[in-house]
């Protein structure tokens, strides 16, 4: 068993999806290339609601919120990778560690909430359209949204905390795209399996209770559209709902992948795949899954580009 000194543990080295292709220039090429998508697609979503008095919606409110999360969580872990990767270095300190395990979590736990507030939005739209604007008022949404990171960043503060805590072997390693709580657990000197066996059950709580939210939300939404007389407004509501969906689907999968998946079934080349997935990819989709059929947002943006 190799000694433990947790004292002269001062950095890590992340060895990513960069570091094992056989094509890294490639691989950062696109990279670049998708997180430029992110920051201009989501920047300039969260521009059009806040500038166009017709965006100002509910539904366009949490949108802002949900591009505001992706555009932060992207710029954690992307512009690092790059610059990482073009200087021929890839070590981060133990509190960089920290501070980006924190972030993450935060900013995907608050996306894992909001997503669900967001099924609830499209509900209380298809179900009470008349009192819309009453059940879904500002006071409501903001609501929402400091759930959404009240919730995630005190669930984050903890597990950094305990994950940061433990004694870490002189093997500094890290074979992840990022810092994250089962690649970091792979590195520590102590036994890790019952609270490897907590974060499995923590995880399972935390993503199945608003997805059964979600799923319940739609099913009641579903139910309401197929029954509507006007086919044109079906259309429209079936449109919002499966871009939702389509949203819905890629986080979620995903993080059941990372969180719920027995740790027998990963292996550090498919987890490094996947971090890109739901760190850069699916920020860059995210907006414009929303956005390209959105006829308000699509005006929105005209009339900008107009002036």
């Amino acid at each position: 068993m190799e000694l433990c000194n947790i004292t002269s543990i001062n950095s890590f080295f992340l060895v990513g999806i960069l570091q094992d292709s056989k094509f890294p220039e490639l691989v950062c090429a696109a990279i670049i290339f998708l997180y430029l998508v992110a920051i201009t697609s989501n920047g300039l979503l969260l521009l059009l609601i806040a500038i166009d008095n017709r965006l100002h919606m509910p539904m366009y409110f949490l949108l802002s919120q949900l591009s505001l999360m992706d555009l932060l969580f992207t710029t954690v872990v992307a512009p690092k990778t790059i610059v990482d990767y073009l200087c021929g270095q890839n070590t981060i300190s133990f509190i960089g560690c920290g501070l980006q395990m924190f972030l993450a979590l935060t900013l995907g736990g608050a996306e894992d909430i909001l997503l669900a507030f967001m099924a609830y939005d499209r509900y209380v739209a298809i179900h009470h359209p008349l009192n819309y604007m009453v059940l879904m008022r500002p006071k409501i949404c903001w609501s929402m949204v400091a759930i959404s990171w009240l919730l995630a960043s005190l669930s984050a503060l903890g597990y950094t905390i305990y994950t940061m805590n433990f004694p870490y072997c002189r093997n500094q390693e890290i074979h992840h795209l990022l810092c994250e709580i089962l690649p970091l657990l792979k590195l520590a000197c102590a036994d890790t399996s019952q609270y490897e066996f907590m974060v499995y059950t923590m995880g399972v709580t935390f993503l199945l209770i608003p997805l059964s939210a979600i799923l319940a939300s739609y099913i009641l939404v579903l139910n309401s559209v197929f029954h509507m007389p006007s086919a044109q407004g079906r259309q429209k509501a079936l449109f919002t709902c499966s871009s939702h969906l389509t949203v819905v689907g890629m986080y979620y999968g995903a993080a059941m992948f990372m969180y719920v998946l027995p740790s027998t079934y990963h292996n550090p080349w498919q987890d490094n795949i996947l971090s890109v997935f739901y760190t850069i990819v699916t920020p860059a989709l995210n907006p414009l899954i929303y956005s390209l059929r959105n006829k308000d947002v699509l005006g929105a943006l005209k009339k900008v580009i107009g002036k």
